[in-house]
């Protein structure tokens, strides 16, 4: 939508301006959802790329040297919150519109070329009109760090793209508004949002809300977003998504990260670096109470594993690994990245977490998705109500009280300087636990092992005292045909005192 649709869009609004701001928002919110189920009504149209050919030849180095002047940051004077945009060009080749909306207000954010520095070779660029530029987005700031400094903890770029961060966090996976046929047969979609409302915040508020319109051939959508920021900065989000057509799968909350290599990963590139990933497993909260840990990996081909459930308690793409030298990268700062949790605010009913892992060289592509599926299908000129909130942190979930899983290690079974040795063609696993209700226990409580292995079996199961007071689970797998999907936990007086720790081994990876 380009900026005289806006303007027309904005007179629509025209008789929101005598209501109160807190009444306004809700109007604004509404208006957007009507929209949105408008567009799904119609035909869909993308949007044109006319950006000024100057920008659309824009490479990564000439992007990166175009920046947004600070002291030209909107509401910077009037809140602890400040805004700032994200100059069109090189990947981002459609812009979007924003609006700002202030005291019953709605007026469109128009791109001026005075917001932005271009230094180096992207100067050139102020030889050409850049009027019809447009937004790629924007990042919000708020001090979550100390009281002098505003800090960047919320970006919205791309698609339907949104990352947080939190304190004393660095930037690693990224969270999406929708996804649409995730590793399908029919091939991925990736909806946009186009348009962005945001709502100038009070000088004593410690969060922000911006709404947006979604679009793509399968469907619109409405969303609303409260942002607060901080020690776990939060997204509470709530939408209604319109289809335009039959969608195949609706990927809900999706959350899409990294994972190069690991401690249990069998093959690993020629790096210094012991670890690469932004994410190392997948965290799940059963509707019926279990937590399920699934360590993370980079398969050498394309994996989709599905884990079926009724009525979600949360899950997440959680980085457990939160010790410098676990990386020893300087750069990345692997141990800073944030795990992010996603949480259901009304009941999500049957379906299912789906974890997709691609095959990925090096740490440049995001190969990780992550999202909820339900088992109600949406058809055409059908609606879906969603709301939920996700928020980073570098622990796990205060309601997780259970041990967790701080260590998978595999290789042979066979026995050191036996030179026939009758377990070479076993793979022995070691499965660490830690922390939790493991900590309540006497290194002599005995514990059992529950352990299941889909299509094999567990040979010598045995349950071991770390020098921590934490467990050790070890135990082999026989030679396999197949993919063997095994689960364990560890038990004390019939109850589980420890998340279960969910593998598929594939025995020609």
């Amino acid at each position: 939508m380009g900026c005289r649709t806006a303007a027309k869009w904005m007179l629509s609004l025209g008789w929101l301006l005598a209501l109160p701001a807190s009444a306004s928002e809700d109007a604004v919110f509404q208006q957007v959802l009507e929209r949105a189920k408008q567009l799904a009504a119609s035909p869909y149209q993308a949007p044109e790329a006319n950006l000024p050919e100057a920008l659309q030849a824009l490479n990564y180095d000439g992007y990166r040297q175009i920046r947004f002047n600070p002291e030209r940051a909107y509401w910077r004077d009037e809140s602890p919150f400040s805004l700032q945009l994200f100059h069109s060009g090189f990947l981002f080749q459609t812009p979007v519109t924003l609006n700002l909306v202030e005291a019953g207000e709605v007026t469109p954010l128009d791109f001026t070329a005075d917001d932005f520095r271009y230094d180096g070779e992207a100067s050139t660029l102020l030889e050409h009109d850049l009027s019809g530029s447009g937004h790629a987005g924007f990042r919000l700031h708020y001090p979550i760090n100390n009281s002098d400094y505003a800090d960047e903890f919320a970006v919205f770029l791309g698609a339907s793209y949104f990352r947080l961060v939190g304190q004393h966090q660095a930037y690693g996976l990224s969270t999406r508004g929708l996804a649409i046929n995730t590793a399908s047969s029919q091939g991925e979609e990736f909806p946009a949002f186009r348009e962005f409302w945001l709502v100038t915040p009070d000088n004593d508020t410690e969060s922000v809300t911006l709404m947006a319109l979604m679009d793509s051939p399968s469907l619109s959508g409405a969303y609303r977003f409260t942002l607060t920021p901080g020690e776990q900065t939060e997204a509470e989000v709530e939408a209604e998504i319109f289809a335009r057509s039959d969608v195949e799968k609706v990927g809900i909350a999706p959350l899409t990260s990294m994972f190069t290599y690991g401690e249990a990963s069998a093959q690993r590139p020629d790096d210094f670096r012991p670890q690469v990933h932004d994410s190392d497993g997948l965290l799940m909260h059963t509707g019926s109470g279990e937590w399920i840990w699934r360590p993370l990996s980079n398969p050498t081909a394309v994996r989709v594993s599905s884990f079926a459930d009724d009525a979600p308690q949360g899950f997440g793409l959680m980085q457990r690994e939160r010790d410098f030298d676990r990386y020893l990268d300087l750069e990345a700062n692997y141990h800073r990245r944030p795990s992010q949790w996603v949480e259901p605010l009304e009941a999500w009913g049957q379906g299912r977490v789906e974890l997709v892992e691609i095959p990925t060289p090096d740490e440049t592509h995001d190969n990780i998705v992550a999202y909820w599926v339900s088992d109600d299908t949406l058809s055409a000129g059908e609606s879906q109500h969603l709301h939920y909130r996700t928020y980073t942190l570098n622990e796990q979930p205060e309601e997780h009280t259970l041990g967790q899983v701080i260590r998978t290690r595999q290789g042979t079974a066979a026995v050191p300087g036996e030179t026939n040795s009758s377990s070479a063609n076993q793979r022995q696993f070691v499965v660490d636990f830690a922390g939790g209700e493991l900590d309540n226990l006497a290194p002599e409580a005995k514990l059992a092992l529950d352990i299941s292995v889909l299509n094999g079996e567990a040979l010598l199961p045995q349950v071991k005292v770390l020098p921590d007071n934490g467990r050790r689970a070890t135990f082999r797998l026989p030679p396999s045909s197949q993919p063997n999907d095994i689960r364990l936990r560890l038990m004390h007086d019939g109850e589980p005192v420890t998340e279960t720790w969910n593998y598929v081994w594939y025995p020609d990876a």
